[in-house]
């Protein structure tokens, strides 16, 4: 924006695009607009875009469909207006509208009162405010279009009272050219968002349900994806119930953070569930998973822990590939790492065996399954580091009074998950945590 216009606006219009946030950057859209430009101002984008429809739209539709993404009056925030003008509303604008003119034509709209449809639009919504009265008897009002590649997203409209100079071409051209530059910040928040949504989605679709029990088994789980933007990752964890009422949990962690160390998470999910529904042993799951690695790209040296609790035999046999030990609490503790038989090769290396540990478990006990992201760093190594996280599951267990209670166990997962993060965000983190409880004798 040219030096001179932009010292029309508040320094809120220097903020524009420094979030990758629809609301916010409406919010600053309107921040720079009113009230030193404008008593007014809002934000509208059109249905049609934010739902990316790729529909081409008509020159002249009988009417649009708008969102109000963003309003300020005066100096009150859209919270003031809440309730008359809510943001996320959408509305409708029939072709007479200037707004819709504004859409269809690209050129902007200046006007020296409210239009009709507005008029009866804003009576209605407040018959009996004044505020809603000082606007019907606003004296300037400009509409602006706000094009992206030559495709119609929405508008700003901006009012003046009858008490100031009304809306010239010069004020038209400042305004034009903010929303320019808000377009390509509302199209980079809004493909943020939807990238986002899908990675939530694959997230959700992929995690367990939370607080899951089994005969002798109760579950919970955490998982906390590394840095500030990323939302899914490399680790996962499942449990799955086999035959003979046994319980499978495992977690794995494929190198990375990004999009590719994600599909690699998922094909090895995937594979895991497949093996487990298989009447095969956990070392020959283990070893068929080595080969699945092996064909998958960037699931190599991804590592993994495998358990099978069986409570009638009183037993929980351990398939280790690469992956830290678990860790098990006993009634009266302390906590202590499983002394499996052989570490194994990480996955995709074409390991010939994988040595299962058989660990009895006589009485109740906790096990926890987790990633390295909880147990190391570059500020300390991982036997350290595992020896902590033993310590913080001793003293949560012994904080919770009772351990039976639905929520002990989530809460205890959070205060695991809540550790490890001042130790390391540049990792993902994730823990399966079970209370295994033997079949009586």
């Amino acid at each position: 924006m040219p030096p001179g216009r932009r010292g029309l606006f508040s320094p809120a219009a220097d903020a524009i695009g420094s979030e990758l946030d629809l609301e916010l950057t409406g919010r600053h859209v309107t921040h720079a607009l009113a009230p030193g430009f404008c008593d007014a101002a809002s934000v509208y984008l059109l249905e049609r875009w934010l739902l990316e429809e790729q529909a081409h739209m008509a020159p002249d539709p009988p009417q649009i469909e708008a969102r109000r993404l963003a309003l300020r009056i005066g100096t009150d925030a859209w919270e003031a207006w809440d309730h008359l003008l809510p943001v996320g509303e959408v509305l409708v604008f029939p072709r007479e509208t200037p707004y819709a003119r504004a859409v269809a034509t690209g050129q902007t709209q200046l006007l020296d009162g409210v239009d009709g449809h507005t008029f009866e639009r804003l009576r209605r919504t407040g018959p009996d405010d004044a505020r809603v009265d000082a606007l019907l008897h606003s004296g300037s009002f400009l509409i602006v279009p706000l094009r992206l590649r030559g495709t119609a997203v929405g508008f700003i409209a901006c009012t003046r009272g009858a008490d100031r100079e009304p809306f010239g071409r010069g004020d038209a051209v400042a305004v034009e050219s903010l929303g320019a530059r808000a377009c390509v910040a509302l199209d980079n928040a809004r493909r943020y968002e939807r990238e986002r949504r899908t990675a939530l989605a694959i997230r959700r679709s992929l995690l367990p349900d939370t607080g899951q029990s089994f005969d002798g088994c109760r579950v919970a789980h955490g998982y906390r994806p590394a840095g500030q933007d990323n939302v899914i990752g490399g680790d996962w964890y499942d449990v799955l119930p086999r035959s003979g009422r046994r319980v499978a949990m495992v977690v794995g962690d494929a190198m990375g953070h990004g999009p590719e160390s994600a599909v690699a998470m998922i094909q090895l999910r995937t594979a895991v569930r497949t093996l487990a529904a298989l009447d095969i042993g956990p070392a020959e799951l283990m070893r068929r998973l080595d080969a699945v690695a092996d064909g998958t790209p960037g699931a190599s040296f991804a590592t993994c822990m495998y358990a099978e609790w069986d409570a009638e035999r009183r037993t929980c046999t351990f398939v280790g590939a690469g992956h830290p030990p678990p860790l098990v609490r006993w009634q009266k503790g302390p906590t202590a790492p499983v002394p499996l038989a052989t570490a194994g090769l990480p996955l995709g290396l074409g390991a010939d065996r994988y040595e299962p540990t058989v660990l009895h478990l006589p009485e109740p006990a906790l096990l926890l399954l987790y990633s390295d992201g909880l147990v190391e760093s570059r500020v300390r190594d991982i036997d350290e580091g595992i020896a902590q996280l033993a310590r913080t599951l001793d003293r949560g267990a012994e904080s919770l009074p009772d351990l039976g209670r639905p929520d002990a166990l989530p809460s205890l997962c959070r205060r695991l998950l809540a550790d490890a993060v001042s130790g390391n965000v540049s990792d993902d983190r994730t823990l399966l945590l079970a209370e295994l409880t033997p079949a009586p004798g």
